[in-house]
């Protein structure tokens, strides 16, 4: 998991070097089309693609590739105009969002200490993103909007059933975030592709198709409880690189805004581990004197 976002944080360094000379569709039209071929290629290696799958699996697997693209644009436009350790803070908020989702839609049990951990979390995403201050742009909602919208892919993910391989899911993802772009490059005009440029977008691809693998390696086989507070060295490796490649550093209430988000989750994913070795634990055999 730590290494998916390391790749993850790498894949968004290289996207927003290019941004700033290439227009944003025609970027990820480039990339779109590298992993969509890198997938299919390596598909027979994953389980290989299954497209006849059922109705209600076809469905959902439309709607997370539609809240992909949407989660895609947003990012990507917000990545392009803000600071990267800022927009990495903000997308913290992730997993205590889709455990409040999951309440809320899916009907998973979750108890007051637990509330009040997504409550105190949303209080650290209000620090960083600053409502109301100098600091605060349309650029901070469109990162809120993107975390809305991978919710809403997570929570679709959650649903499919074991039919659907997870090459076929990324593949529809892919796919449909390469057609959306195709659709809009025009729109947006094209700029001259220098070979620095179709390095970085390459190397983003190969970045983001590892994500994509080692993130489903890791859930798949790692205890969910264990794995998933370790998200939180994305924002590590955020800042790491925002210093290092684009001398940028977030102030003083981003980054405590970001320890309370991180803080928060990793105590809700304490929580449930908690939770869960209570209701796996076997009962105590009853002391009996004869």
């Amino acid at each position: 998991m730590a290494f998916a976002m390391l790749v993850f944080a790498v894949n968004d360094t290289c996207m927003k070097l290019v941004l700033g000379e290439l227009p944003l569709f025609q970027s990820v039209l480039i990339r779109g089309l590298l992993t969509s071929v890198a997938l299919v290629l390596i598909a027979p290696r994953l389980g290989g693609l299954r497209f006849r799958i059922s109705r209600r699996d076809a469905m959902l697997v439309a709607l997370r590739s539609l809240s992909e693209v949407l989660a895609t644009v947003t990012f990507l436009t917000a990545l392009r105009h803000m600071p990267f350790a800022n927009l990495s803070a903000i997308m913290q908020a992730l997993p205590l969002a889709v455990t409040l989702a999951a309440a809320l839609f899916l009907g998973e049990a979750v108890g007051w200490r637990r509330l009040a951990a997504i409550a105190t979390g949303f209080v650290g995403v209000l620090l960083i993103v600053q409502p109301g201050a100098d600091g605060f742009t349309v650029w901070s909602l469109l990162g809120l909007a993107s975390v809305a919208c991978v919710v809403l892919r997570d929570l679709s993910t959650r649903r499919l059933s074991s039919d659907v391989t997870s090459v076929t899911v990324s593949l529809s993802a892919a796919a449909s975030v390469t057609i959306m772009a195709a659709c809009a490059a025009p729109f947006e005009g094209w700029a001259p592709v220098a070979p620095r440029h179709l390095v970085l977008i390459a190397a983003a691809s190969g970045f983001l198709i590892a994500g994509y693998l080692t993130i489903v390696m890791a859930m798949r086989v790692g205890e969910i409880s264990l794995v998933a507070p370790f998200r939180y060295t994305a924002l590590l490796f955020s800042i790491l690189l925002g210093w290092m490649v684009f001398g940028e550093f977030p102030g003083s209430l981003i980054l405590i805004g970001g320890a309370i988000v991180v803080g928060s989750g990793i105590y809700t994913f304490y929580r449930e581990r908690r939770l869960g070795q209570k209701v796996a634990a076997p009962p105590k055999a009853e002391l009996r004197i004869r």
